[in-house]
């Protein structure tokens, strides 16, 4: 009998080559220690440099690392979602490959699944730890950008949206993932609207954030989020998720 995946980790992966055998290995170290059954899946975007074979090979020295090897690049929401909805465990995570918030955090995270559906790491809330190298304008602009989002999707409780650490039971990861429509950085504040109007019960909770300053987010990305805020919104108030709000 097969045994039962308690925990599935998605790392969407594009032109990783250089960090993510450092980042396996760390969660190889922790879970390793783990009592529960676990899964690693990383989904390479159509990297363009060998990011497919550092996973391959890394794959030879840590155990449960699966790989979906995607020739072309679709978008970080779209691999997100991929790897998401491939995931067998009962609780299924998505985290940045350059293993900015370390897994350990999932120790603080998994007493909140006893009335949460859906915990997310956040820097905007008490206990945050932040070390950040990003150019001031891209501070400026990430700021900003938070305000836009929360006001816009309907999501203002929730401070940090955008944060590369987010924890989903099973039964809201295979209820949002099917429904989500947007492939790159607008995702993940639509599958947060998504999860409210659904009426998933979300925590967000401190995490230690470390930001190399290497971010692939350019500046056109910032004013590309502002038009998935409005196709989101559009979406919600046309009801074209077909959502069924009660579970």
């Amino acid at each position: 009998m097969e045994n039962k995946i308690h925990l599935s980790i998605v790392i969407p992966a594009y032109n990783e080559a250089k960090r993510i055998a450092i980042t396996l290995l760390d969660l190889d170290r922790y879970l390793s220690k783990q009592s529960y059954f676990y899964e690693i899946i990383v989904v390479n975007d159509g990297s363009k440099d060998n990011t497919a074979e550092v996973v391959d090979k890394t794959g030879e020295l840590i155990k449960n690392l699966r790989l979906i090897d995607n020739k072309e690049n679709h978008g970080k929401g779209y691999v997100t979602r991929q790897g998401m909805l491939e995931a067998r465990g009962e609780y299924r995570l998505f985290m940045d490959a350059d293993n900015s918030t370390k897994i350990d955090h999932l120790d603080s995270f998994w007493p909140e699944t006893v009335n949460n559906d859906i915990i997310i790491g956040s820097i905007e809330i008490t206990g945050a730890k932040i070390n950040e190298q990003a150019q001031w304008y891209r501070r400026w602009l990430g700021h900003l950008a938070k305000y836009i989002i929360r006001f816009v999707a309907g999501l203002w409780k929730i401070k940090d949206t955008q944060r590369g650490f987010k924890l989903f039971n099973q039964k809201s990861a295979e209820a949002i993932f099917p429904k989500q429509t947007l492939t790159r950085w607008g995702f993940d504040f639509e599958i947060l609207a998504l999860a409210q109007k659904m009426n998933f019960k979300i925590k967000e909770m401190p995490v230690d954030w470390h930001n190399p300053g290497e971010s692939k987010v350019k500046l056109g990305s910032y004013f590309k989020t502002f038009m998935d805020l409005i196709i989101i919104k559009y979406n919600l108030l046309t009801n074209k998720y077909k959502l069924n709000e009660k579970k």
